[in-house]
């Protein structure tokens, strides 16, 4: 089967931050009832893979369950849309990286030729996220039905298995040369291509930055994981709260100051989010708590991790201290939540600079 890259044009120079999505995604986000929720196979919170009929069932009932949110500071009440968007976990964070902080992404993976294929690419291209490593390929992309509760929490149900995607062998040096971070999320079915990617970015000098996804894919496939974590070539690992419990499950401390001591035994830094309490961070001997940011406001959880880690790396980039990137992460994590989906909007982005400002950090130059 033939393919091309997104970009045929010769490359410029090589974005700072490469994240490694094998699929690309498309997200369908909405507030829904609870009698939705409990008609919905697994954990509350979670995300585990559905098939195709499983999706377009769980489509097909979403209309009839949409919550009611408030839509503006005058509480005025309005009926929750269905959005869809570009998503997945590392998609979420490099478009923050570049669309908020204005820092040069690209995204290495594969997309279908359907209706969903191009939203994903405009949408990444709209927000300067470099595609020349973004494989054009006939078929289906992924979707992932992302059903937010009353209190913002969300439960995610992603369809992979028919979709189209970069393999370990479609990997060469030339993916990663000249850039400097690879951003991946743990997902046992693309462990071949991770570890690929892993291996490249490495020989290229490339440092590694990994989220551990979901409790499930923890809970389920630990020992990958710990292989992962144990081979030394994790530089920088993101767990939330439910992610770090389930890491450690079977240890006499299973807490997150546990798991934040754990991961950084084999991880340089280490971070667990803690949802409305805030983050608890290590580096080497410095341990950092910090405060969550916005949570009043919360709306949609959906790619709060996500874009903690967008301000957190920019925090890395940029020099400042383990505090600081945690604070940056705070702000940035905070201002998606105020709206439905793993997108920054222009009136969150606003607020989020103001945050940093009072905050006495420096906001970013997205001008050029």
């Amino acid at each position: 089967m033939k393919e091309k890259r997104e970009s045929e044009m010769v490359r410029a120079e090589p974005p700072l931050v490469l994240g490694l999505q094998p699929s690309a995604l498309v997200d369908h986000v909405a507030r829904v009832d609870w009698s939705l929720l409990r008609q919905i196979h697994g954990q509350h919170g979670g995300s585990i893979p559905v098939t195709v009929g499983e999706l377009e069932d769980i489509v097909s009932k979403v209309k009839k369950h949409v919550l009611p949110f408030p839509e503006s500071d005058d509480d005025s009440v309005s009926t929750s849309p269905v959005e869809t968007m570009a998503g997945g976990s590392v998609a979420n964070t490099i478009r923050g990286l570049s669309s908020a902080f204005g820092i040069s992404t690209g995204i290495i993976g594969a997309c279908g030729d359907d209706d969903e294929g191009h939203l994903f690419v405009h949408n990444m291209k709209f927000n300067g996220v470099d595609l020349s490593r973004l494989r054009n390929q006939r078929g289906h992309t992924a979707q992932c039905v992302c059903l937010v509760d009353a209190s913002g929490n969300r439960t995610m149900r992603p369809c992979l298995s028919s979709a189209v995607k970069v393999h370990a062998e479609e990997l060469t040096k030339d993916d990663f040369k000249g850039s400097k971070w690879l951003v991946l999320r743990y997902t046992p079915l693309d462990l071949e291509v991770i570890q690929a990617a892993i291996l490249l970015a490495k020989q290229e000098g490339l440092l590694v930055s990994l989220d551990l996804a979901s409790f499930e894919m923890v809970r389920d496939f630990k020992q990958p994981l710990l292989k992962l974590l144990v081979s030394g070539n994790i530089d920088l690992c993101f767990a939330n709260e439910d992610e770090a419990t389930e890491l450690l499950r079977d240890e006499q401390d299973a807490d997150p100051e546990a798991a934040v001591e754990f991961l950084a035994k084999y991880c340089q830094r280490a971070v667990v989010t803690l949802g409305p309490k805030g983050c608890i961070a290590k580096h080497g001997k410095e341990i950092v708590r910090v405060p969550a940011i916005g949570e009043e406001k919360a709306c949609d959880a959906t790619g709060a991790g996500d874009l903690f880690a967008s301000g957190f790396m920019y925090g890395l980039i940029k020099g400042v201290s383990l505090e600081e990137c945690c604070k940056v992460g705070a702000c940035s994590g905070g201002s998606v939540i105020c709206s439905l989906g793993g997108e920054v909007t222009l009136k969150n982005r606003q607020w989020m600079y103001k945050q940093m400002q009072i905050k006495g950090l420096r906001t970013p130059d997205t001008s050029k």
